[in-house]
């Protein structure tokens, strides 16, 4: 692990610990493949109830606590979808275990990344959702999210329009809307917002998932916590947030980032999922430039390292396959690099402010913008905008010797 001390440390710093323990339930990986071998979970649910709530969610990944928020106590949790079925199954166990999260006087929250109608669909084959008999205290909303080759296709799409310039403004600009890769960042940030409305307005906890539980949910799950916690608009914080909602989550970064866009090899499980999560954390970075302690420099690096990198923080597709290959112990840490001090101040955001406060990005189109240090990199206009902000870094390190 890079930069962490375990899957814990970050959560249960801030959550009220006598309502929460450290499973190891997951220590040889049985119970679910894709999770770490520790997690957080109610204290009053045990480790046999969570076996039988992972028998009923698909992949094993039974709801566990992503975050704390600090003000009220409530939490967002992350899952994959609930095994219902036709027949409309249910798991007692995966109930108590969401009714251990919240106080029965209370109302919590289920963001099922999918539409309405794709969560009955799933029914037919295996999947489905909480219903509101068996989860009588959560309220399903659907915020539909699109997935897996819809999303590559439209990086496709994208970089292929950024690739040749040739084209007309206007040709060009109709380009850059058919990729619709902008609406996938607009319906990120969008539910990201919705959860964090939930948690920090309204005192309500939130359940996060769609299908899998390892793409959407995650993407929401961990910029929702980027807008509420100023821990993690640090660098530290930051990585650290990387490390547990990405890594030791079991985002399939080798299935997942097995080419770039540019390839024109195809492979089923390819879909920019890590790339998007930058993408809408520069959204946030480009509306509010004091907010966060690293700059655009940090995410340009990440998205290099995704898919090409003398590193292994991001080989494999979970905790369990790192640890098979023997990753730790064969391979050095991007994150304990970047942590460096002589390597961290090259990614400073020399403008940082701290705040204790949630920042609010907004998602209206005129709001959102293409992310040009990333795919309009090599151009004369990303050039000169580096050169600018080294301009800027200048000038403040000139003032603050001064003061």
């Amino acid at each position: 692990m890079c930069v962490c001390v375990c899957v814990c440390v970050c959560v249960c710093v801030c959550a009220q610990w006598d309502r929460w323990r450290v499973s190891k339930v997951n220590s040889d990986y049985s119970v679910c493949p894709s999770y770490p071998s520790a997690v957080i979970v109610p204290r009053e649910v045990d480790d046999d109830k969570l076996i039988r709530s992972a028998r009923f969610r698909q992949g094993g990944r039974f709801p566990v606590l992503s975050y704390c928020h600090l003000r009220n106590g409530m939490v967002i949790m992350r899952s994959s979808q609930p095994l219902t079925g036709a027949n409309k199954k249910r798991c007692k166990e995966d109930e108590l275990l969401l009714q251990a999260v919240i106080d029965g006087s209370e109302l919590g929250y289920i963001i099922d990344l999918r539409s309405a109608q794709q969560a009955q669909q799933a029914r037919m084959t295996g999947g489905g959702f909480e219903s509101k008999s068996c989860y009588s205290h959560w309220k399903r909303i659907h915020r539909h999210h699109e997935r897996g080759k819809v999303v590559q296709e439209s990086l496709i799409k994208l970089v292929e329009a950024c690739s040749d310039l040739s084209h007309s403004v206007d040709r060009w600009l109709s380009k850059l809307e058919n990729s619709k890769w902008l609406s996938h960042v607009h319906s990120v940030l969008s539910t990201a917002g919705l959860v964090v409305e939930c948690v920090e307005r309204d005192g309500h906890s939130v359940l996060v998932h769609g299908s899998e539980g390892t793409d959407n949910t995650l993407l929401v799950s961990s910029l929702a916590q980027l807008i509420l916690d100023p821990a993690s608009r640090t660098v530290t914080g930051f990585l650290c947030l990387l490390e547990r909602e990405w890594i030791q989550a079991g985002h399939p970064f080798q299935q997942r980032c097995a080419h770039s866009a540019h390839s024109h090899a195809r492979l089923k499980q390819e879909c920019p999922s890590f790339l998007l999560l930058l993408d809408c954390v520069w959204q946030v970075w480009r509306q509010f430039p004091l907010a966060l302690e690293f700059s655009e420099a940090l995410l340009l690096r990440l998205a290099q390292e995704v898919y090409a990198s003398n590193y292994g923080t991001f080989l494999c597709n979970s905790e369990q396959e790192r640890y098979a290959a023997g990753v730790k112990e064969n391979t050095h840490c991007l994150f304990q690099c970047l942590l460096k001090p002589d390597i961290e101040e090259q990614y400073l955001n020399p403008l940082y402010e701290a705040t204790d406060l949630a920042i609010w990005p907004s998602v209206h189109p005129q709001s959102l913008q293409l992310w040009t240090g990333m795919f309009l990199r090599w151009t004369e206009y990303a050039q000169n905008m580096e050169e600018a902000r080294e301009e800027v870094w200048s000038i403040v390190k000139e003032h603050r010797e001064r003061v």
